[in-house]
């Protein structure tokens, strides 16, 4: 005997395609179509929160790198000289201070060079 959906597939539909809501034509009506983007749309959504992470950290690297030039050295000797010098500063915070400090971030340049 044959078993219909019913409530159950109701509500499996209705999740899915509130989830689609906002997308473009039949993407946001359409079960089937709806199904195909939420899937690929969370496997962007996994994909992009490690490719946010590599993206700051990048950004965190080049103005820590601007900050140093214009102290007079580069970024690999800067980190290179603080590490030397046991200096435990993590790369977030020597990208505010470059932005917000500089005078903190120039002493720190002055340590790492010497």
């Amino acid at each position: 005997m044959r078993v219909k959906g019913g409530f159950t597939n109701r509500r499996r539909h209705k999740k899915v395609l509130k989830r689609a809501k906002g997308y473009r034509s039949a993407n946001g009506r359409a079960y089937i179509h709806a199904v195909e983007k939420n899937d690929r749309a969370l496997k962007y959504q996994y994909r992009d929160r490690k490719t946010k992470k590599r993206e700051i950290r990048a950004l965190w690297n080049q103005r820590i790198n601007a900050g140093a030039r214009l102290n007079g050295t580069t970024y690999s000797r800067l980190i290179g000289g603080l590490a030397k010098a046991g200096v435990d500063v993590n790369r977030k915070i020597l990208a505010d201070l470059a932005i917000s400090d500089a005078a903190a971030f120039t002493a720190l340049c002055k340590h790492a060079l010497t």
